[in-house]
């Protein structure tokens, strides 16, 4: 499929909810994407990503002003808040921004709803590139439970393929390259839309720019992994994921699930990294401006699963707080070679909250991750017969986190762990023996 050439790794980013909700501004995007280019890029990290509702002038938190005027165009096409992205006046849009992130090597995305502006339908706009309107092709009893501000586009109707090429024909004007589609991966009133996923995948198709396709929120269901994988780069497993343990822990099994599933191009996502400082404008996951609740512990738990199953992986705190622990997490070079380029992951085993992952390394070495999801201290132990290859058949065993060389058993690797806690383990021949 002609798209899957497009992120054939699973994209690295930063995105704007989990710290600004609603609310991010022009300044703090650039910001961010500065430290990026400074910090970040050379490990892969490329993306920078505008999530929901740039187009709301009026935008206070991660809570949705019901009903309210948005920025549009004479097309039913929304724009850029001015007040928020002053780059964007003279109907700019997002393309002097995209052109900044571009400067600094970087790529740059938004988020959308799937659908057509209520704004647009009840003032029965036009749309470019047909003769029907706005309120001919919306489909009114296809609305989303938690945000007022679009319907659905029905796909039966003349003009609504037109509608959604004039969206992705403008965000190849501005220079768009990764686009965030919600309340699409699956609805809580209606599950997947699938109709919807296809004109998108037909409009990105026919803009004539790469973009990957990103569909929210989750839980995807597994029954439709071929329609997901046909039409997307990635698609959600779960809900908003926030810096709890509870969705943390519920991760392990959402992976296993979806983990024959990843592959060049098609990407189930665990959803972003609350790591650092979020919830700055953003009232989600249940607490304000915060660190991460996660432990150190579990901040681990969570890159080493999302690495070593493949998730993309995009950021959610404000980059410019990161601690010297963050920054770590997100820098670490064996961690980001497995995410990128490690292959036949698969779980071992899990037993009693005790789990193994495994995964072969691009460099004829392999990783073995064992993690530890009780709440009390415990032991996880994985034999050379159940991983099926030969343990003693490698001379280093190394602790990807904290870079100690252990000693080895000919037939087993052994960890005494912490609650919540894991040991992210690389088997490689070293050279010189």
């Amino acid at each position: 499929m002609k798209h899957h050439q497009n992120a054939l790794t699973p994209p690295l980013g930063w995105n704007s909810w989990d710290c600004y909700g609603a609310t991010v501004t022009e300044a703090e995007v650039k910001a961010n994407a500065d430290y990026m280019a400074k910090h970040l890029k050379q490990f892969g990290w490329e993306y920078i990503v505008v999530d929901i509702q740039w187009y709301e002038p009026d935008a206070v938190s991660s809570v949705y002003h019901p009903f309210v005027p948005l920025d549009m165009d004479t097309f039913s096409r929304l724009m850029p808040a001015t007040n928020r992205f002053p780059s964007a006046r003279e109907g700019k849009g997002f393309k002097p921004l995209a052109d900044y992130v571009h400067s600094l090597g970087l790529k740059f995305g938004i988020h959308i709803m799937r659908g057509i502006p209520r704004q647009a339908v009840h003032q029965n706009q036009s749309i470019k590139g047909s003769n029907q309107t706005a309120r001919a092709i919306a489909h009114t009893n296809s609305i989303c439970p938690w945000n007022t501000d679009m319907y659905g586009v029905d796909s039966s109707k003349e003009g609504a393929q037109s509608y959604y090429n004039s969206l992705f024909d403008l965000y190849a004007e501005w220079g768009v390259d990764f686009v965030k589609v919600d309340d699409i991966a699956d609805s809580k009133l209606y599950g997947a839309h699938i109709e919807e996923i296809k004109m998108i995948r037909r409009a990105i198709d026919q803009c004539g720019r790469l973009m990957v396709l990103s569909l929210s929120p989750g839980p995807a269901q597994l029954d439709h992994a071929a329609v997901l994988e046909e039409n997307a780069n990635m698609w959600r497993m779960t809900d908003d994921f926030w810096d709890l343990w509870p969705p943390l822990y519920d991760m392990f099994d959402r992976c296993y699930r979806w983990s024959k599933n990843v592959g060049p191009g098609h990407w189930p996502d665990a959803d972003m990294l609350p790591l650092g400082r979020i919830g700055i404008r953003s009232v989600d996951g249940g607490a304000s401006d915060r660190y991460t609740r996660f432990t150190k512990d579990e901040q681990r738990t969570m890159m080493t699963l999302w690495s070593v199953f493949r998730s993309p992986l995009m950021i959610g705190g404000e980059l410019r707080d990161n601690d010297d622990f963050t920054l770590e997490l997100l820098t670490n070079k064996d961690l980001l070679a497995i995410n990128q380029h490690g292959s036949a992951a698969r779980q071992v085993y899990r037993h009693n909250d005790h789990v193994v992952w495994c995964t072969n390394g691009h460099d004829d070495s392999v990783y073995v991750a064992l993690f530890n999801l009780t709440d009390n201290v415990g032991t996880v132990t994985v034999t050379s017969e159940q991983l099926g290859l030969p343990i003693d058949k490698f001379n280093c065993v190394e602790d990807v986190w904290t870079h100690d060389i252990l000693p080895q058993g000919n037939y087993e690797l052994t960890a005494s762990l912490r609650p919540h806690a894991c040991q992210l383990l690389k088997l490689k021949q070293s050279r010189g023996v």
